[in-house]
C-alpha cells in the first residue's frame, strides 16, 4: 500500500514527464543543431546558410512530409535525355555587331566543355517590316536579315555546339488590326507566327534540330499588355509544332519555359496552374520536351522543399508531377535558364537589387556545379540545363540586378562562375 505522500509525489512526477521530455528534446536538438558540421549538413537539405532560416526550412520540410508524395516516375524511359550532355548556356549573339566577337564567344563556350547554346531567333529581327519580308533596311545598305543568324549557325557547327533556337518576340506589323500588346504580345493572327516557324525550320533544316516556342507566357510582359492565357498559348504552340514537324519531322519541339511564380493576379499566373490548363487545352501532344526555369533565387542548390508556395531550385519537381499525372512521364524537362544572381552589395545604385536573391560570386561559382550534380543523382528526367547567361554585348546594364547572372564580362573577362564551370565540366571527362 502506498502512502498518501508517496502517491502525491509520483503523481507530480508523472505530470511533469511531458515537460521534461520536451525539455530534453529541445536540449538534444540544441546540442545537435550547434554541433560543428551540422550547419553544412543542413544547408545540403535546406539550401539555407543562416541558422534561423535553416530552422524555418526544417519546419517547411516537416510540412512537406504530411502531404501526399509527388509522383515523379523516376524509372520512366525518358527521351530525349539519355546520352545528351546537360551543359548549356544562354547567349545573346544576335546583339554582337562584330562577327569576331561572336566567334570568340563560341570558342570560349566550347573550350569550357559546354555543348549547348540557347539562342533567340527574334521574329522582330528577321521578318522585320512585313510578312514574307526578310530584308533588313534599318541601317544602310540593306542586307538579308538572315545573314547574322546564318553566321551564328555556321559558328555553332564549327565549334560543335547544339543550338536551342528560341522563337519569340513578334514584329510590330504582326499586331496591326489588333490592340497594342507591346513588344512581346502574341500576333493578331497566330498563322503569321506559324509561317515564321516554317521559314526558320526550312532555312536551317538539318542544321538546327531543337526549337523552343515562346518564353515565359505565364508572366508579364511575355504575353504582352493583357492577361496571360494558357489556352491561347497552347493554340500557338500546337500550330508551331505541327508546322515545324511538317517541314522536318526530326526536329525536337520544346515548350516555352514557364517562370516560377505563385502569383494568381491575371498578369502573372502560377506555373503549376498554367501547365495544368495547357494540358486541359491539349498541349500534351504538342511538345517533345517541357521547359522550366531552374533559378535558385533565395536559397541554395540543396533546398529540398517542394511546395506550391515556394519558388526554389526544386520547383520543377512539381511540374514533373503534373506531367506524370497527365500521361507525359516519358517526356523530359529541360531547364532553359538556371543560376544565382551575384549582384554587388550596392543596393542604392542597382535597379531591382535583391529581386532575384543575392549571392556572392564565390557562392554563385559553388552553387551552379552543385545543381548539375544534384540533377545526376535526383532528377533522371531532367536533360539540358542552360545557365543564364554567358555574356552581354556591352556593360550598359551594369546598374540592373539581372546583369549579374553573367558568366563573362563584355570584354571577355571570365567571372569565377566561368572558371568553376570550366573546371567542373572538364573533370567529368
Amino acid at each position: 500500500m502506498h502512502s498518501t505522500s508517496s502517491y502525491t509525489h509520483a503523481s507530480m512526477l508523472k505530470s511533469k514527464l511531458p515537460s521534461l521530455a520536451v525539455g530534453l528534446l529541445i536540449a538534444a536538438f540544441s546540442v545537435w543543431f550547434f554541433w560543428p558540421g551540422t550547419a553544412q549538413r543542413l544547408e545540403s537539405v535546406t539550401g539555407e546558410t543562416g541558422r534561423l532560416s535553416q530552422i524555418r526550412a526544417l519546419w517547411n520540410l516537416l510540412l512537406d512530409a504530411t502531404r501526399p508524395p509527388l509522383d515523379l516516375a523516376p524509372q520512366a524511359a525518358v527521351e530525349p535525355v539519355k546520352g545528351l550532355s546537360p551543359y548549356g548556356v544562354n547567349t545573346f549573339l544576335e546583339q554582337e555587331v562584330e562577327p569576331a566577337k561572336r566567334e570568340r564567344t563560341m570558342q570560349m563556350i566550347a573550350d569550357s566543355g559546354f555543348k549547348w547554346i540557347r539562342q533567340e531567333f527574334p521574329w522582330a529581327d528577321i521578318e522585320i517590316d512585313g510578312k514574307g519580308d526578310f530584308v533588313d533596311r534599318r541601317n544602310p545598305p540593306a542586307r538579308s536579315a538572315w545573314d547574322k543568324y546564318d553566321n551564328i549557325v555556321t559558328l555553332a557547327e564549327k565549334y560543335h555546339l547544339h543550338i536551342i533556337a528560341r522563337l519569340s518576340s513578334p514584329p510590330q506589323w504582326s499586331h496591326r488590326g489588333y490592340k497594342d500588346l507591346g513588344q512581346f504580345g502574341p500576333p493578331a493572327d497566330f498563322q503569321d507566327f506559324a509561317d515564321y516557324v516554317r521559314a526558320v525550320v526550312t532555312r536551317y533544316k538539318g542544321r538546327i534540330h531543337y526549337y523552343q516556342i515562346w518564353n515565359e507566357p505565364n508572366i508579364y510582359p511575355e504575353w504582352g499588355e493583357q492577361r496571360v492565357n494558357p489556352e491561347d498559348y497552347t493554340k500557338l504552340l500546337c500550330m508551331a509544332y505541327r508546322t515545324a514537324k511538317q517541314v522536318d519531322p526530326s526536329v525536337v519541339i520544346i515548350s516555352a519555359a514557364l517562370a516560377p511564380t505563385v502569383a494568381q493576379d491575371g498578369h502573372d499566373l502560377s506555373d503549376l496552374v498554367f501547365l495544368q490548363r495547357m494540358y486541359n487545352a491539349g498541349a500534351g501532344r504538342c511538345f517533345d520536351v517541357l521547359s522550366a526555369q531552374g533559378y535558385g533565387l533565395f536559397s541554395g542548390p540543396g533546398d529540398h522543399r517542394v511546395s506550391p508556395l515556394i519558388t526554389n531550385v526544386a520547383r520543377h519537381e512539381l511540374l514533373r508531377d503534373i506531367m506524370v499525372q497527365n500521361g507525359n512521364a516519358n517526356k523530359p524537362i529541360w531547364l532553359s535558364e538556371m543560376n544565382w544572381d551575384a549582384v554587388p552589395d550596392k543596393p542604392s545604385s542597382i535597379q531591382g537589387y535583391g529581386e532575384y536573391g543575392v549571392v556572392t560570386e564565390a557562392e554563385q561559382a559553388r552553387y551552379v556545379p552543385q545543381v548539375y550534380e544534384r540533377a545526376k543523382s535526383e532528377w533522371p528526367w531532367v536533360g539540358v540545363m542552360a545557365i543564364w547567361f554567358f555574356k552581354r554585348a556591352t556593360d550598359t546594364e551594369k546598374n540592373q540586378a539581372w546583369y549579374y547572372f553573367r558568366m563573362v564580362e563584355p570584354d571577355f573577362s571570365p567571372t569565377p562562375l566561368y572558371t568553376a564551370m570550366r573546371q567542373y565540366i572538364l573533370q567529368q571527362h
